[in-house]
């Protein structure tokens, strides 16, 4: 038994059991995958995958089992090499981070700049893409931490922390017949008019949707994208009026636009921070949290890591006793 062999159980079953795709990730070839697989199999004396004639089609029941087993001791093998080089008094390393556009653009900066003069000899990966994709980075371990407000509560190999509340706020070119409405200003006030805010399942979209379903109204989506900056161009050239980041506001006057307050009209938006469940974190990734997030503690974080998936103690960073004392000190 070698790794090579429980990293091609692992990718196949990732790669939906496509075995040109796993050799691509793995940098081998296709036979070489297949005779990996076939030599593991015959040293447990099982089948792990389901074969119509060649191809792979499905995990048989044994293998299914066999796949987390595969899982850990990978998880713990990359746990090895990350304790190793923290052991030894190494300093350096790359933090790799995955988040959304709006993460990236507006929360990350300060704590990137804060991260870098603690630790000079950190190289630091930014990769931005969409929640879904953030999870499974950050899974599969090409990312040690994601960043994001929607979808990283609904994977059970995640443990996400709430770091801040945000909410979204209207934006309009200069002179809308918005801003001379003075009472509070209402959906059906926003429904009147061409809507322009993010893709489903970005920044808090969830709850605009929720907003206009719940008081049975139907807005006129007209343009949506997973950039604030984006959006608050096509609102600049009239197409609209958008539905943005409170953060992503701050400099809307140089581009012509005003800022109306909605946060009566919408929910609040947690934004999270996730890492991978049972992940031996370096220091420098601790710190790294704990800039983003000054309100966690170490050892939240740590015990978090190792609790079980369903027991009792492994629901503390979503219990909501948790989340709210956290978001206050936020």
């Amino acid at each position: 038994m070698n790794f090579q062999q429980l990293r091609s159980i692992r990718e196949a079953a990732r790669c939906g059991f496509n075995l040109t795709e796993v050799a691509n990730v793995l940098f081998t070839s296709q036979p070489g995958v297949s005779r990996q697989i076939r030599e593991l199999e015959e040293e447990l004396g099982v089948d792990i995958f389901i074969r119509n004639g060649k191809r792979l089609i499905g995990l048989t029941d044994p293998g299914k089992g066999i796949l987390k087993i595969v899982e850990r001791l990978l998880q713990e093998a990359e746990n090895l090499r990350q304790a190793s080089q923290e052991y030894s008094g190494e300093t350096s390393g790359t933090l790799t981070v995955a988040a959304t556009h709006t993460q990236a653009r507006y929360a990350l900066p300060r704590v990137v700049q804060g991260f870098r003069a603690s630790f000079p000899d950190v190289r630091i990966a930014l990769q931005q893409s969409s929640p879904e994709h953030i999870a499974d980075w950050v899974i599969s371990g090409k990312a040690d931490v994601g960043i994001a407000t929607e979808g990283l509560t609904q994977f059970k190999e995640l443990i996400s922390f709430p770091c801040y509340e945000w909410s979204h706020v209207l934006v309009v070119p200069e002179g809308h017949p918005l801003l001379a409405i003075d009472a509070p200003i209402s959906l059906v006030d926003l429904a009147a008019y061409p809507l322009i805010t993010y893709d489903i399942g970005f920044t808090g979209r969830g709850h605009i949707d929720d907003a206009f379903r719940k008081a049975g109204i139907a807005p006129d989506i007209v343009l949506t994208a997973m950039d604030s900056d984006v959006i608050q161009q096509y609102v600049a050239l009239g197409l609209g009026i958008g539905l943005v980041a409170s953060m992503a506001t701050e400099h809307s006057r140089q581009n012509g636009l005003r800022s109306i307050e909605v946060s009566h009209l919408l929910a609040s938006n947690v934004t999270r921070l996730a890492v991978r469940r049972g992940a031996y974190l370096r220091s420098y990734t601790y710190d790294f949290i704990l800039q983003f997030a000054p309100q966690l503690k170490r050892e939240d974080i740590i015990e978090a890591l190792h609790a079980e998936p369903h027991s009792a103690g492994s629901s503390a960073v979503h219990n909501v006793d948790f989340e709210q004392r956290i978001l206050k000190i936020a």
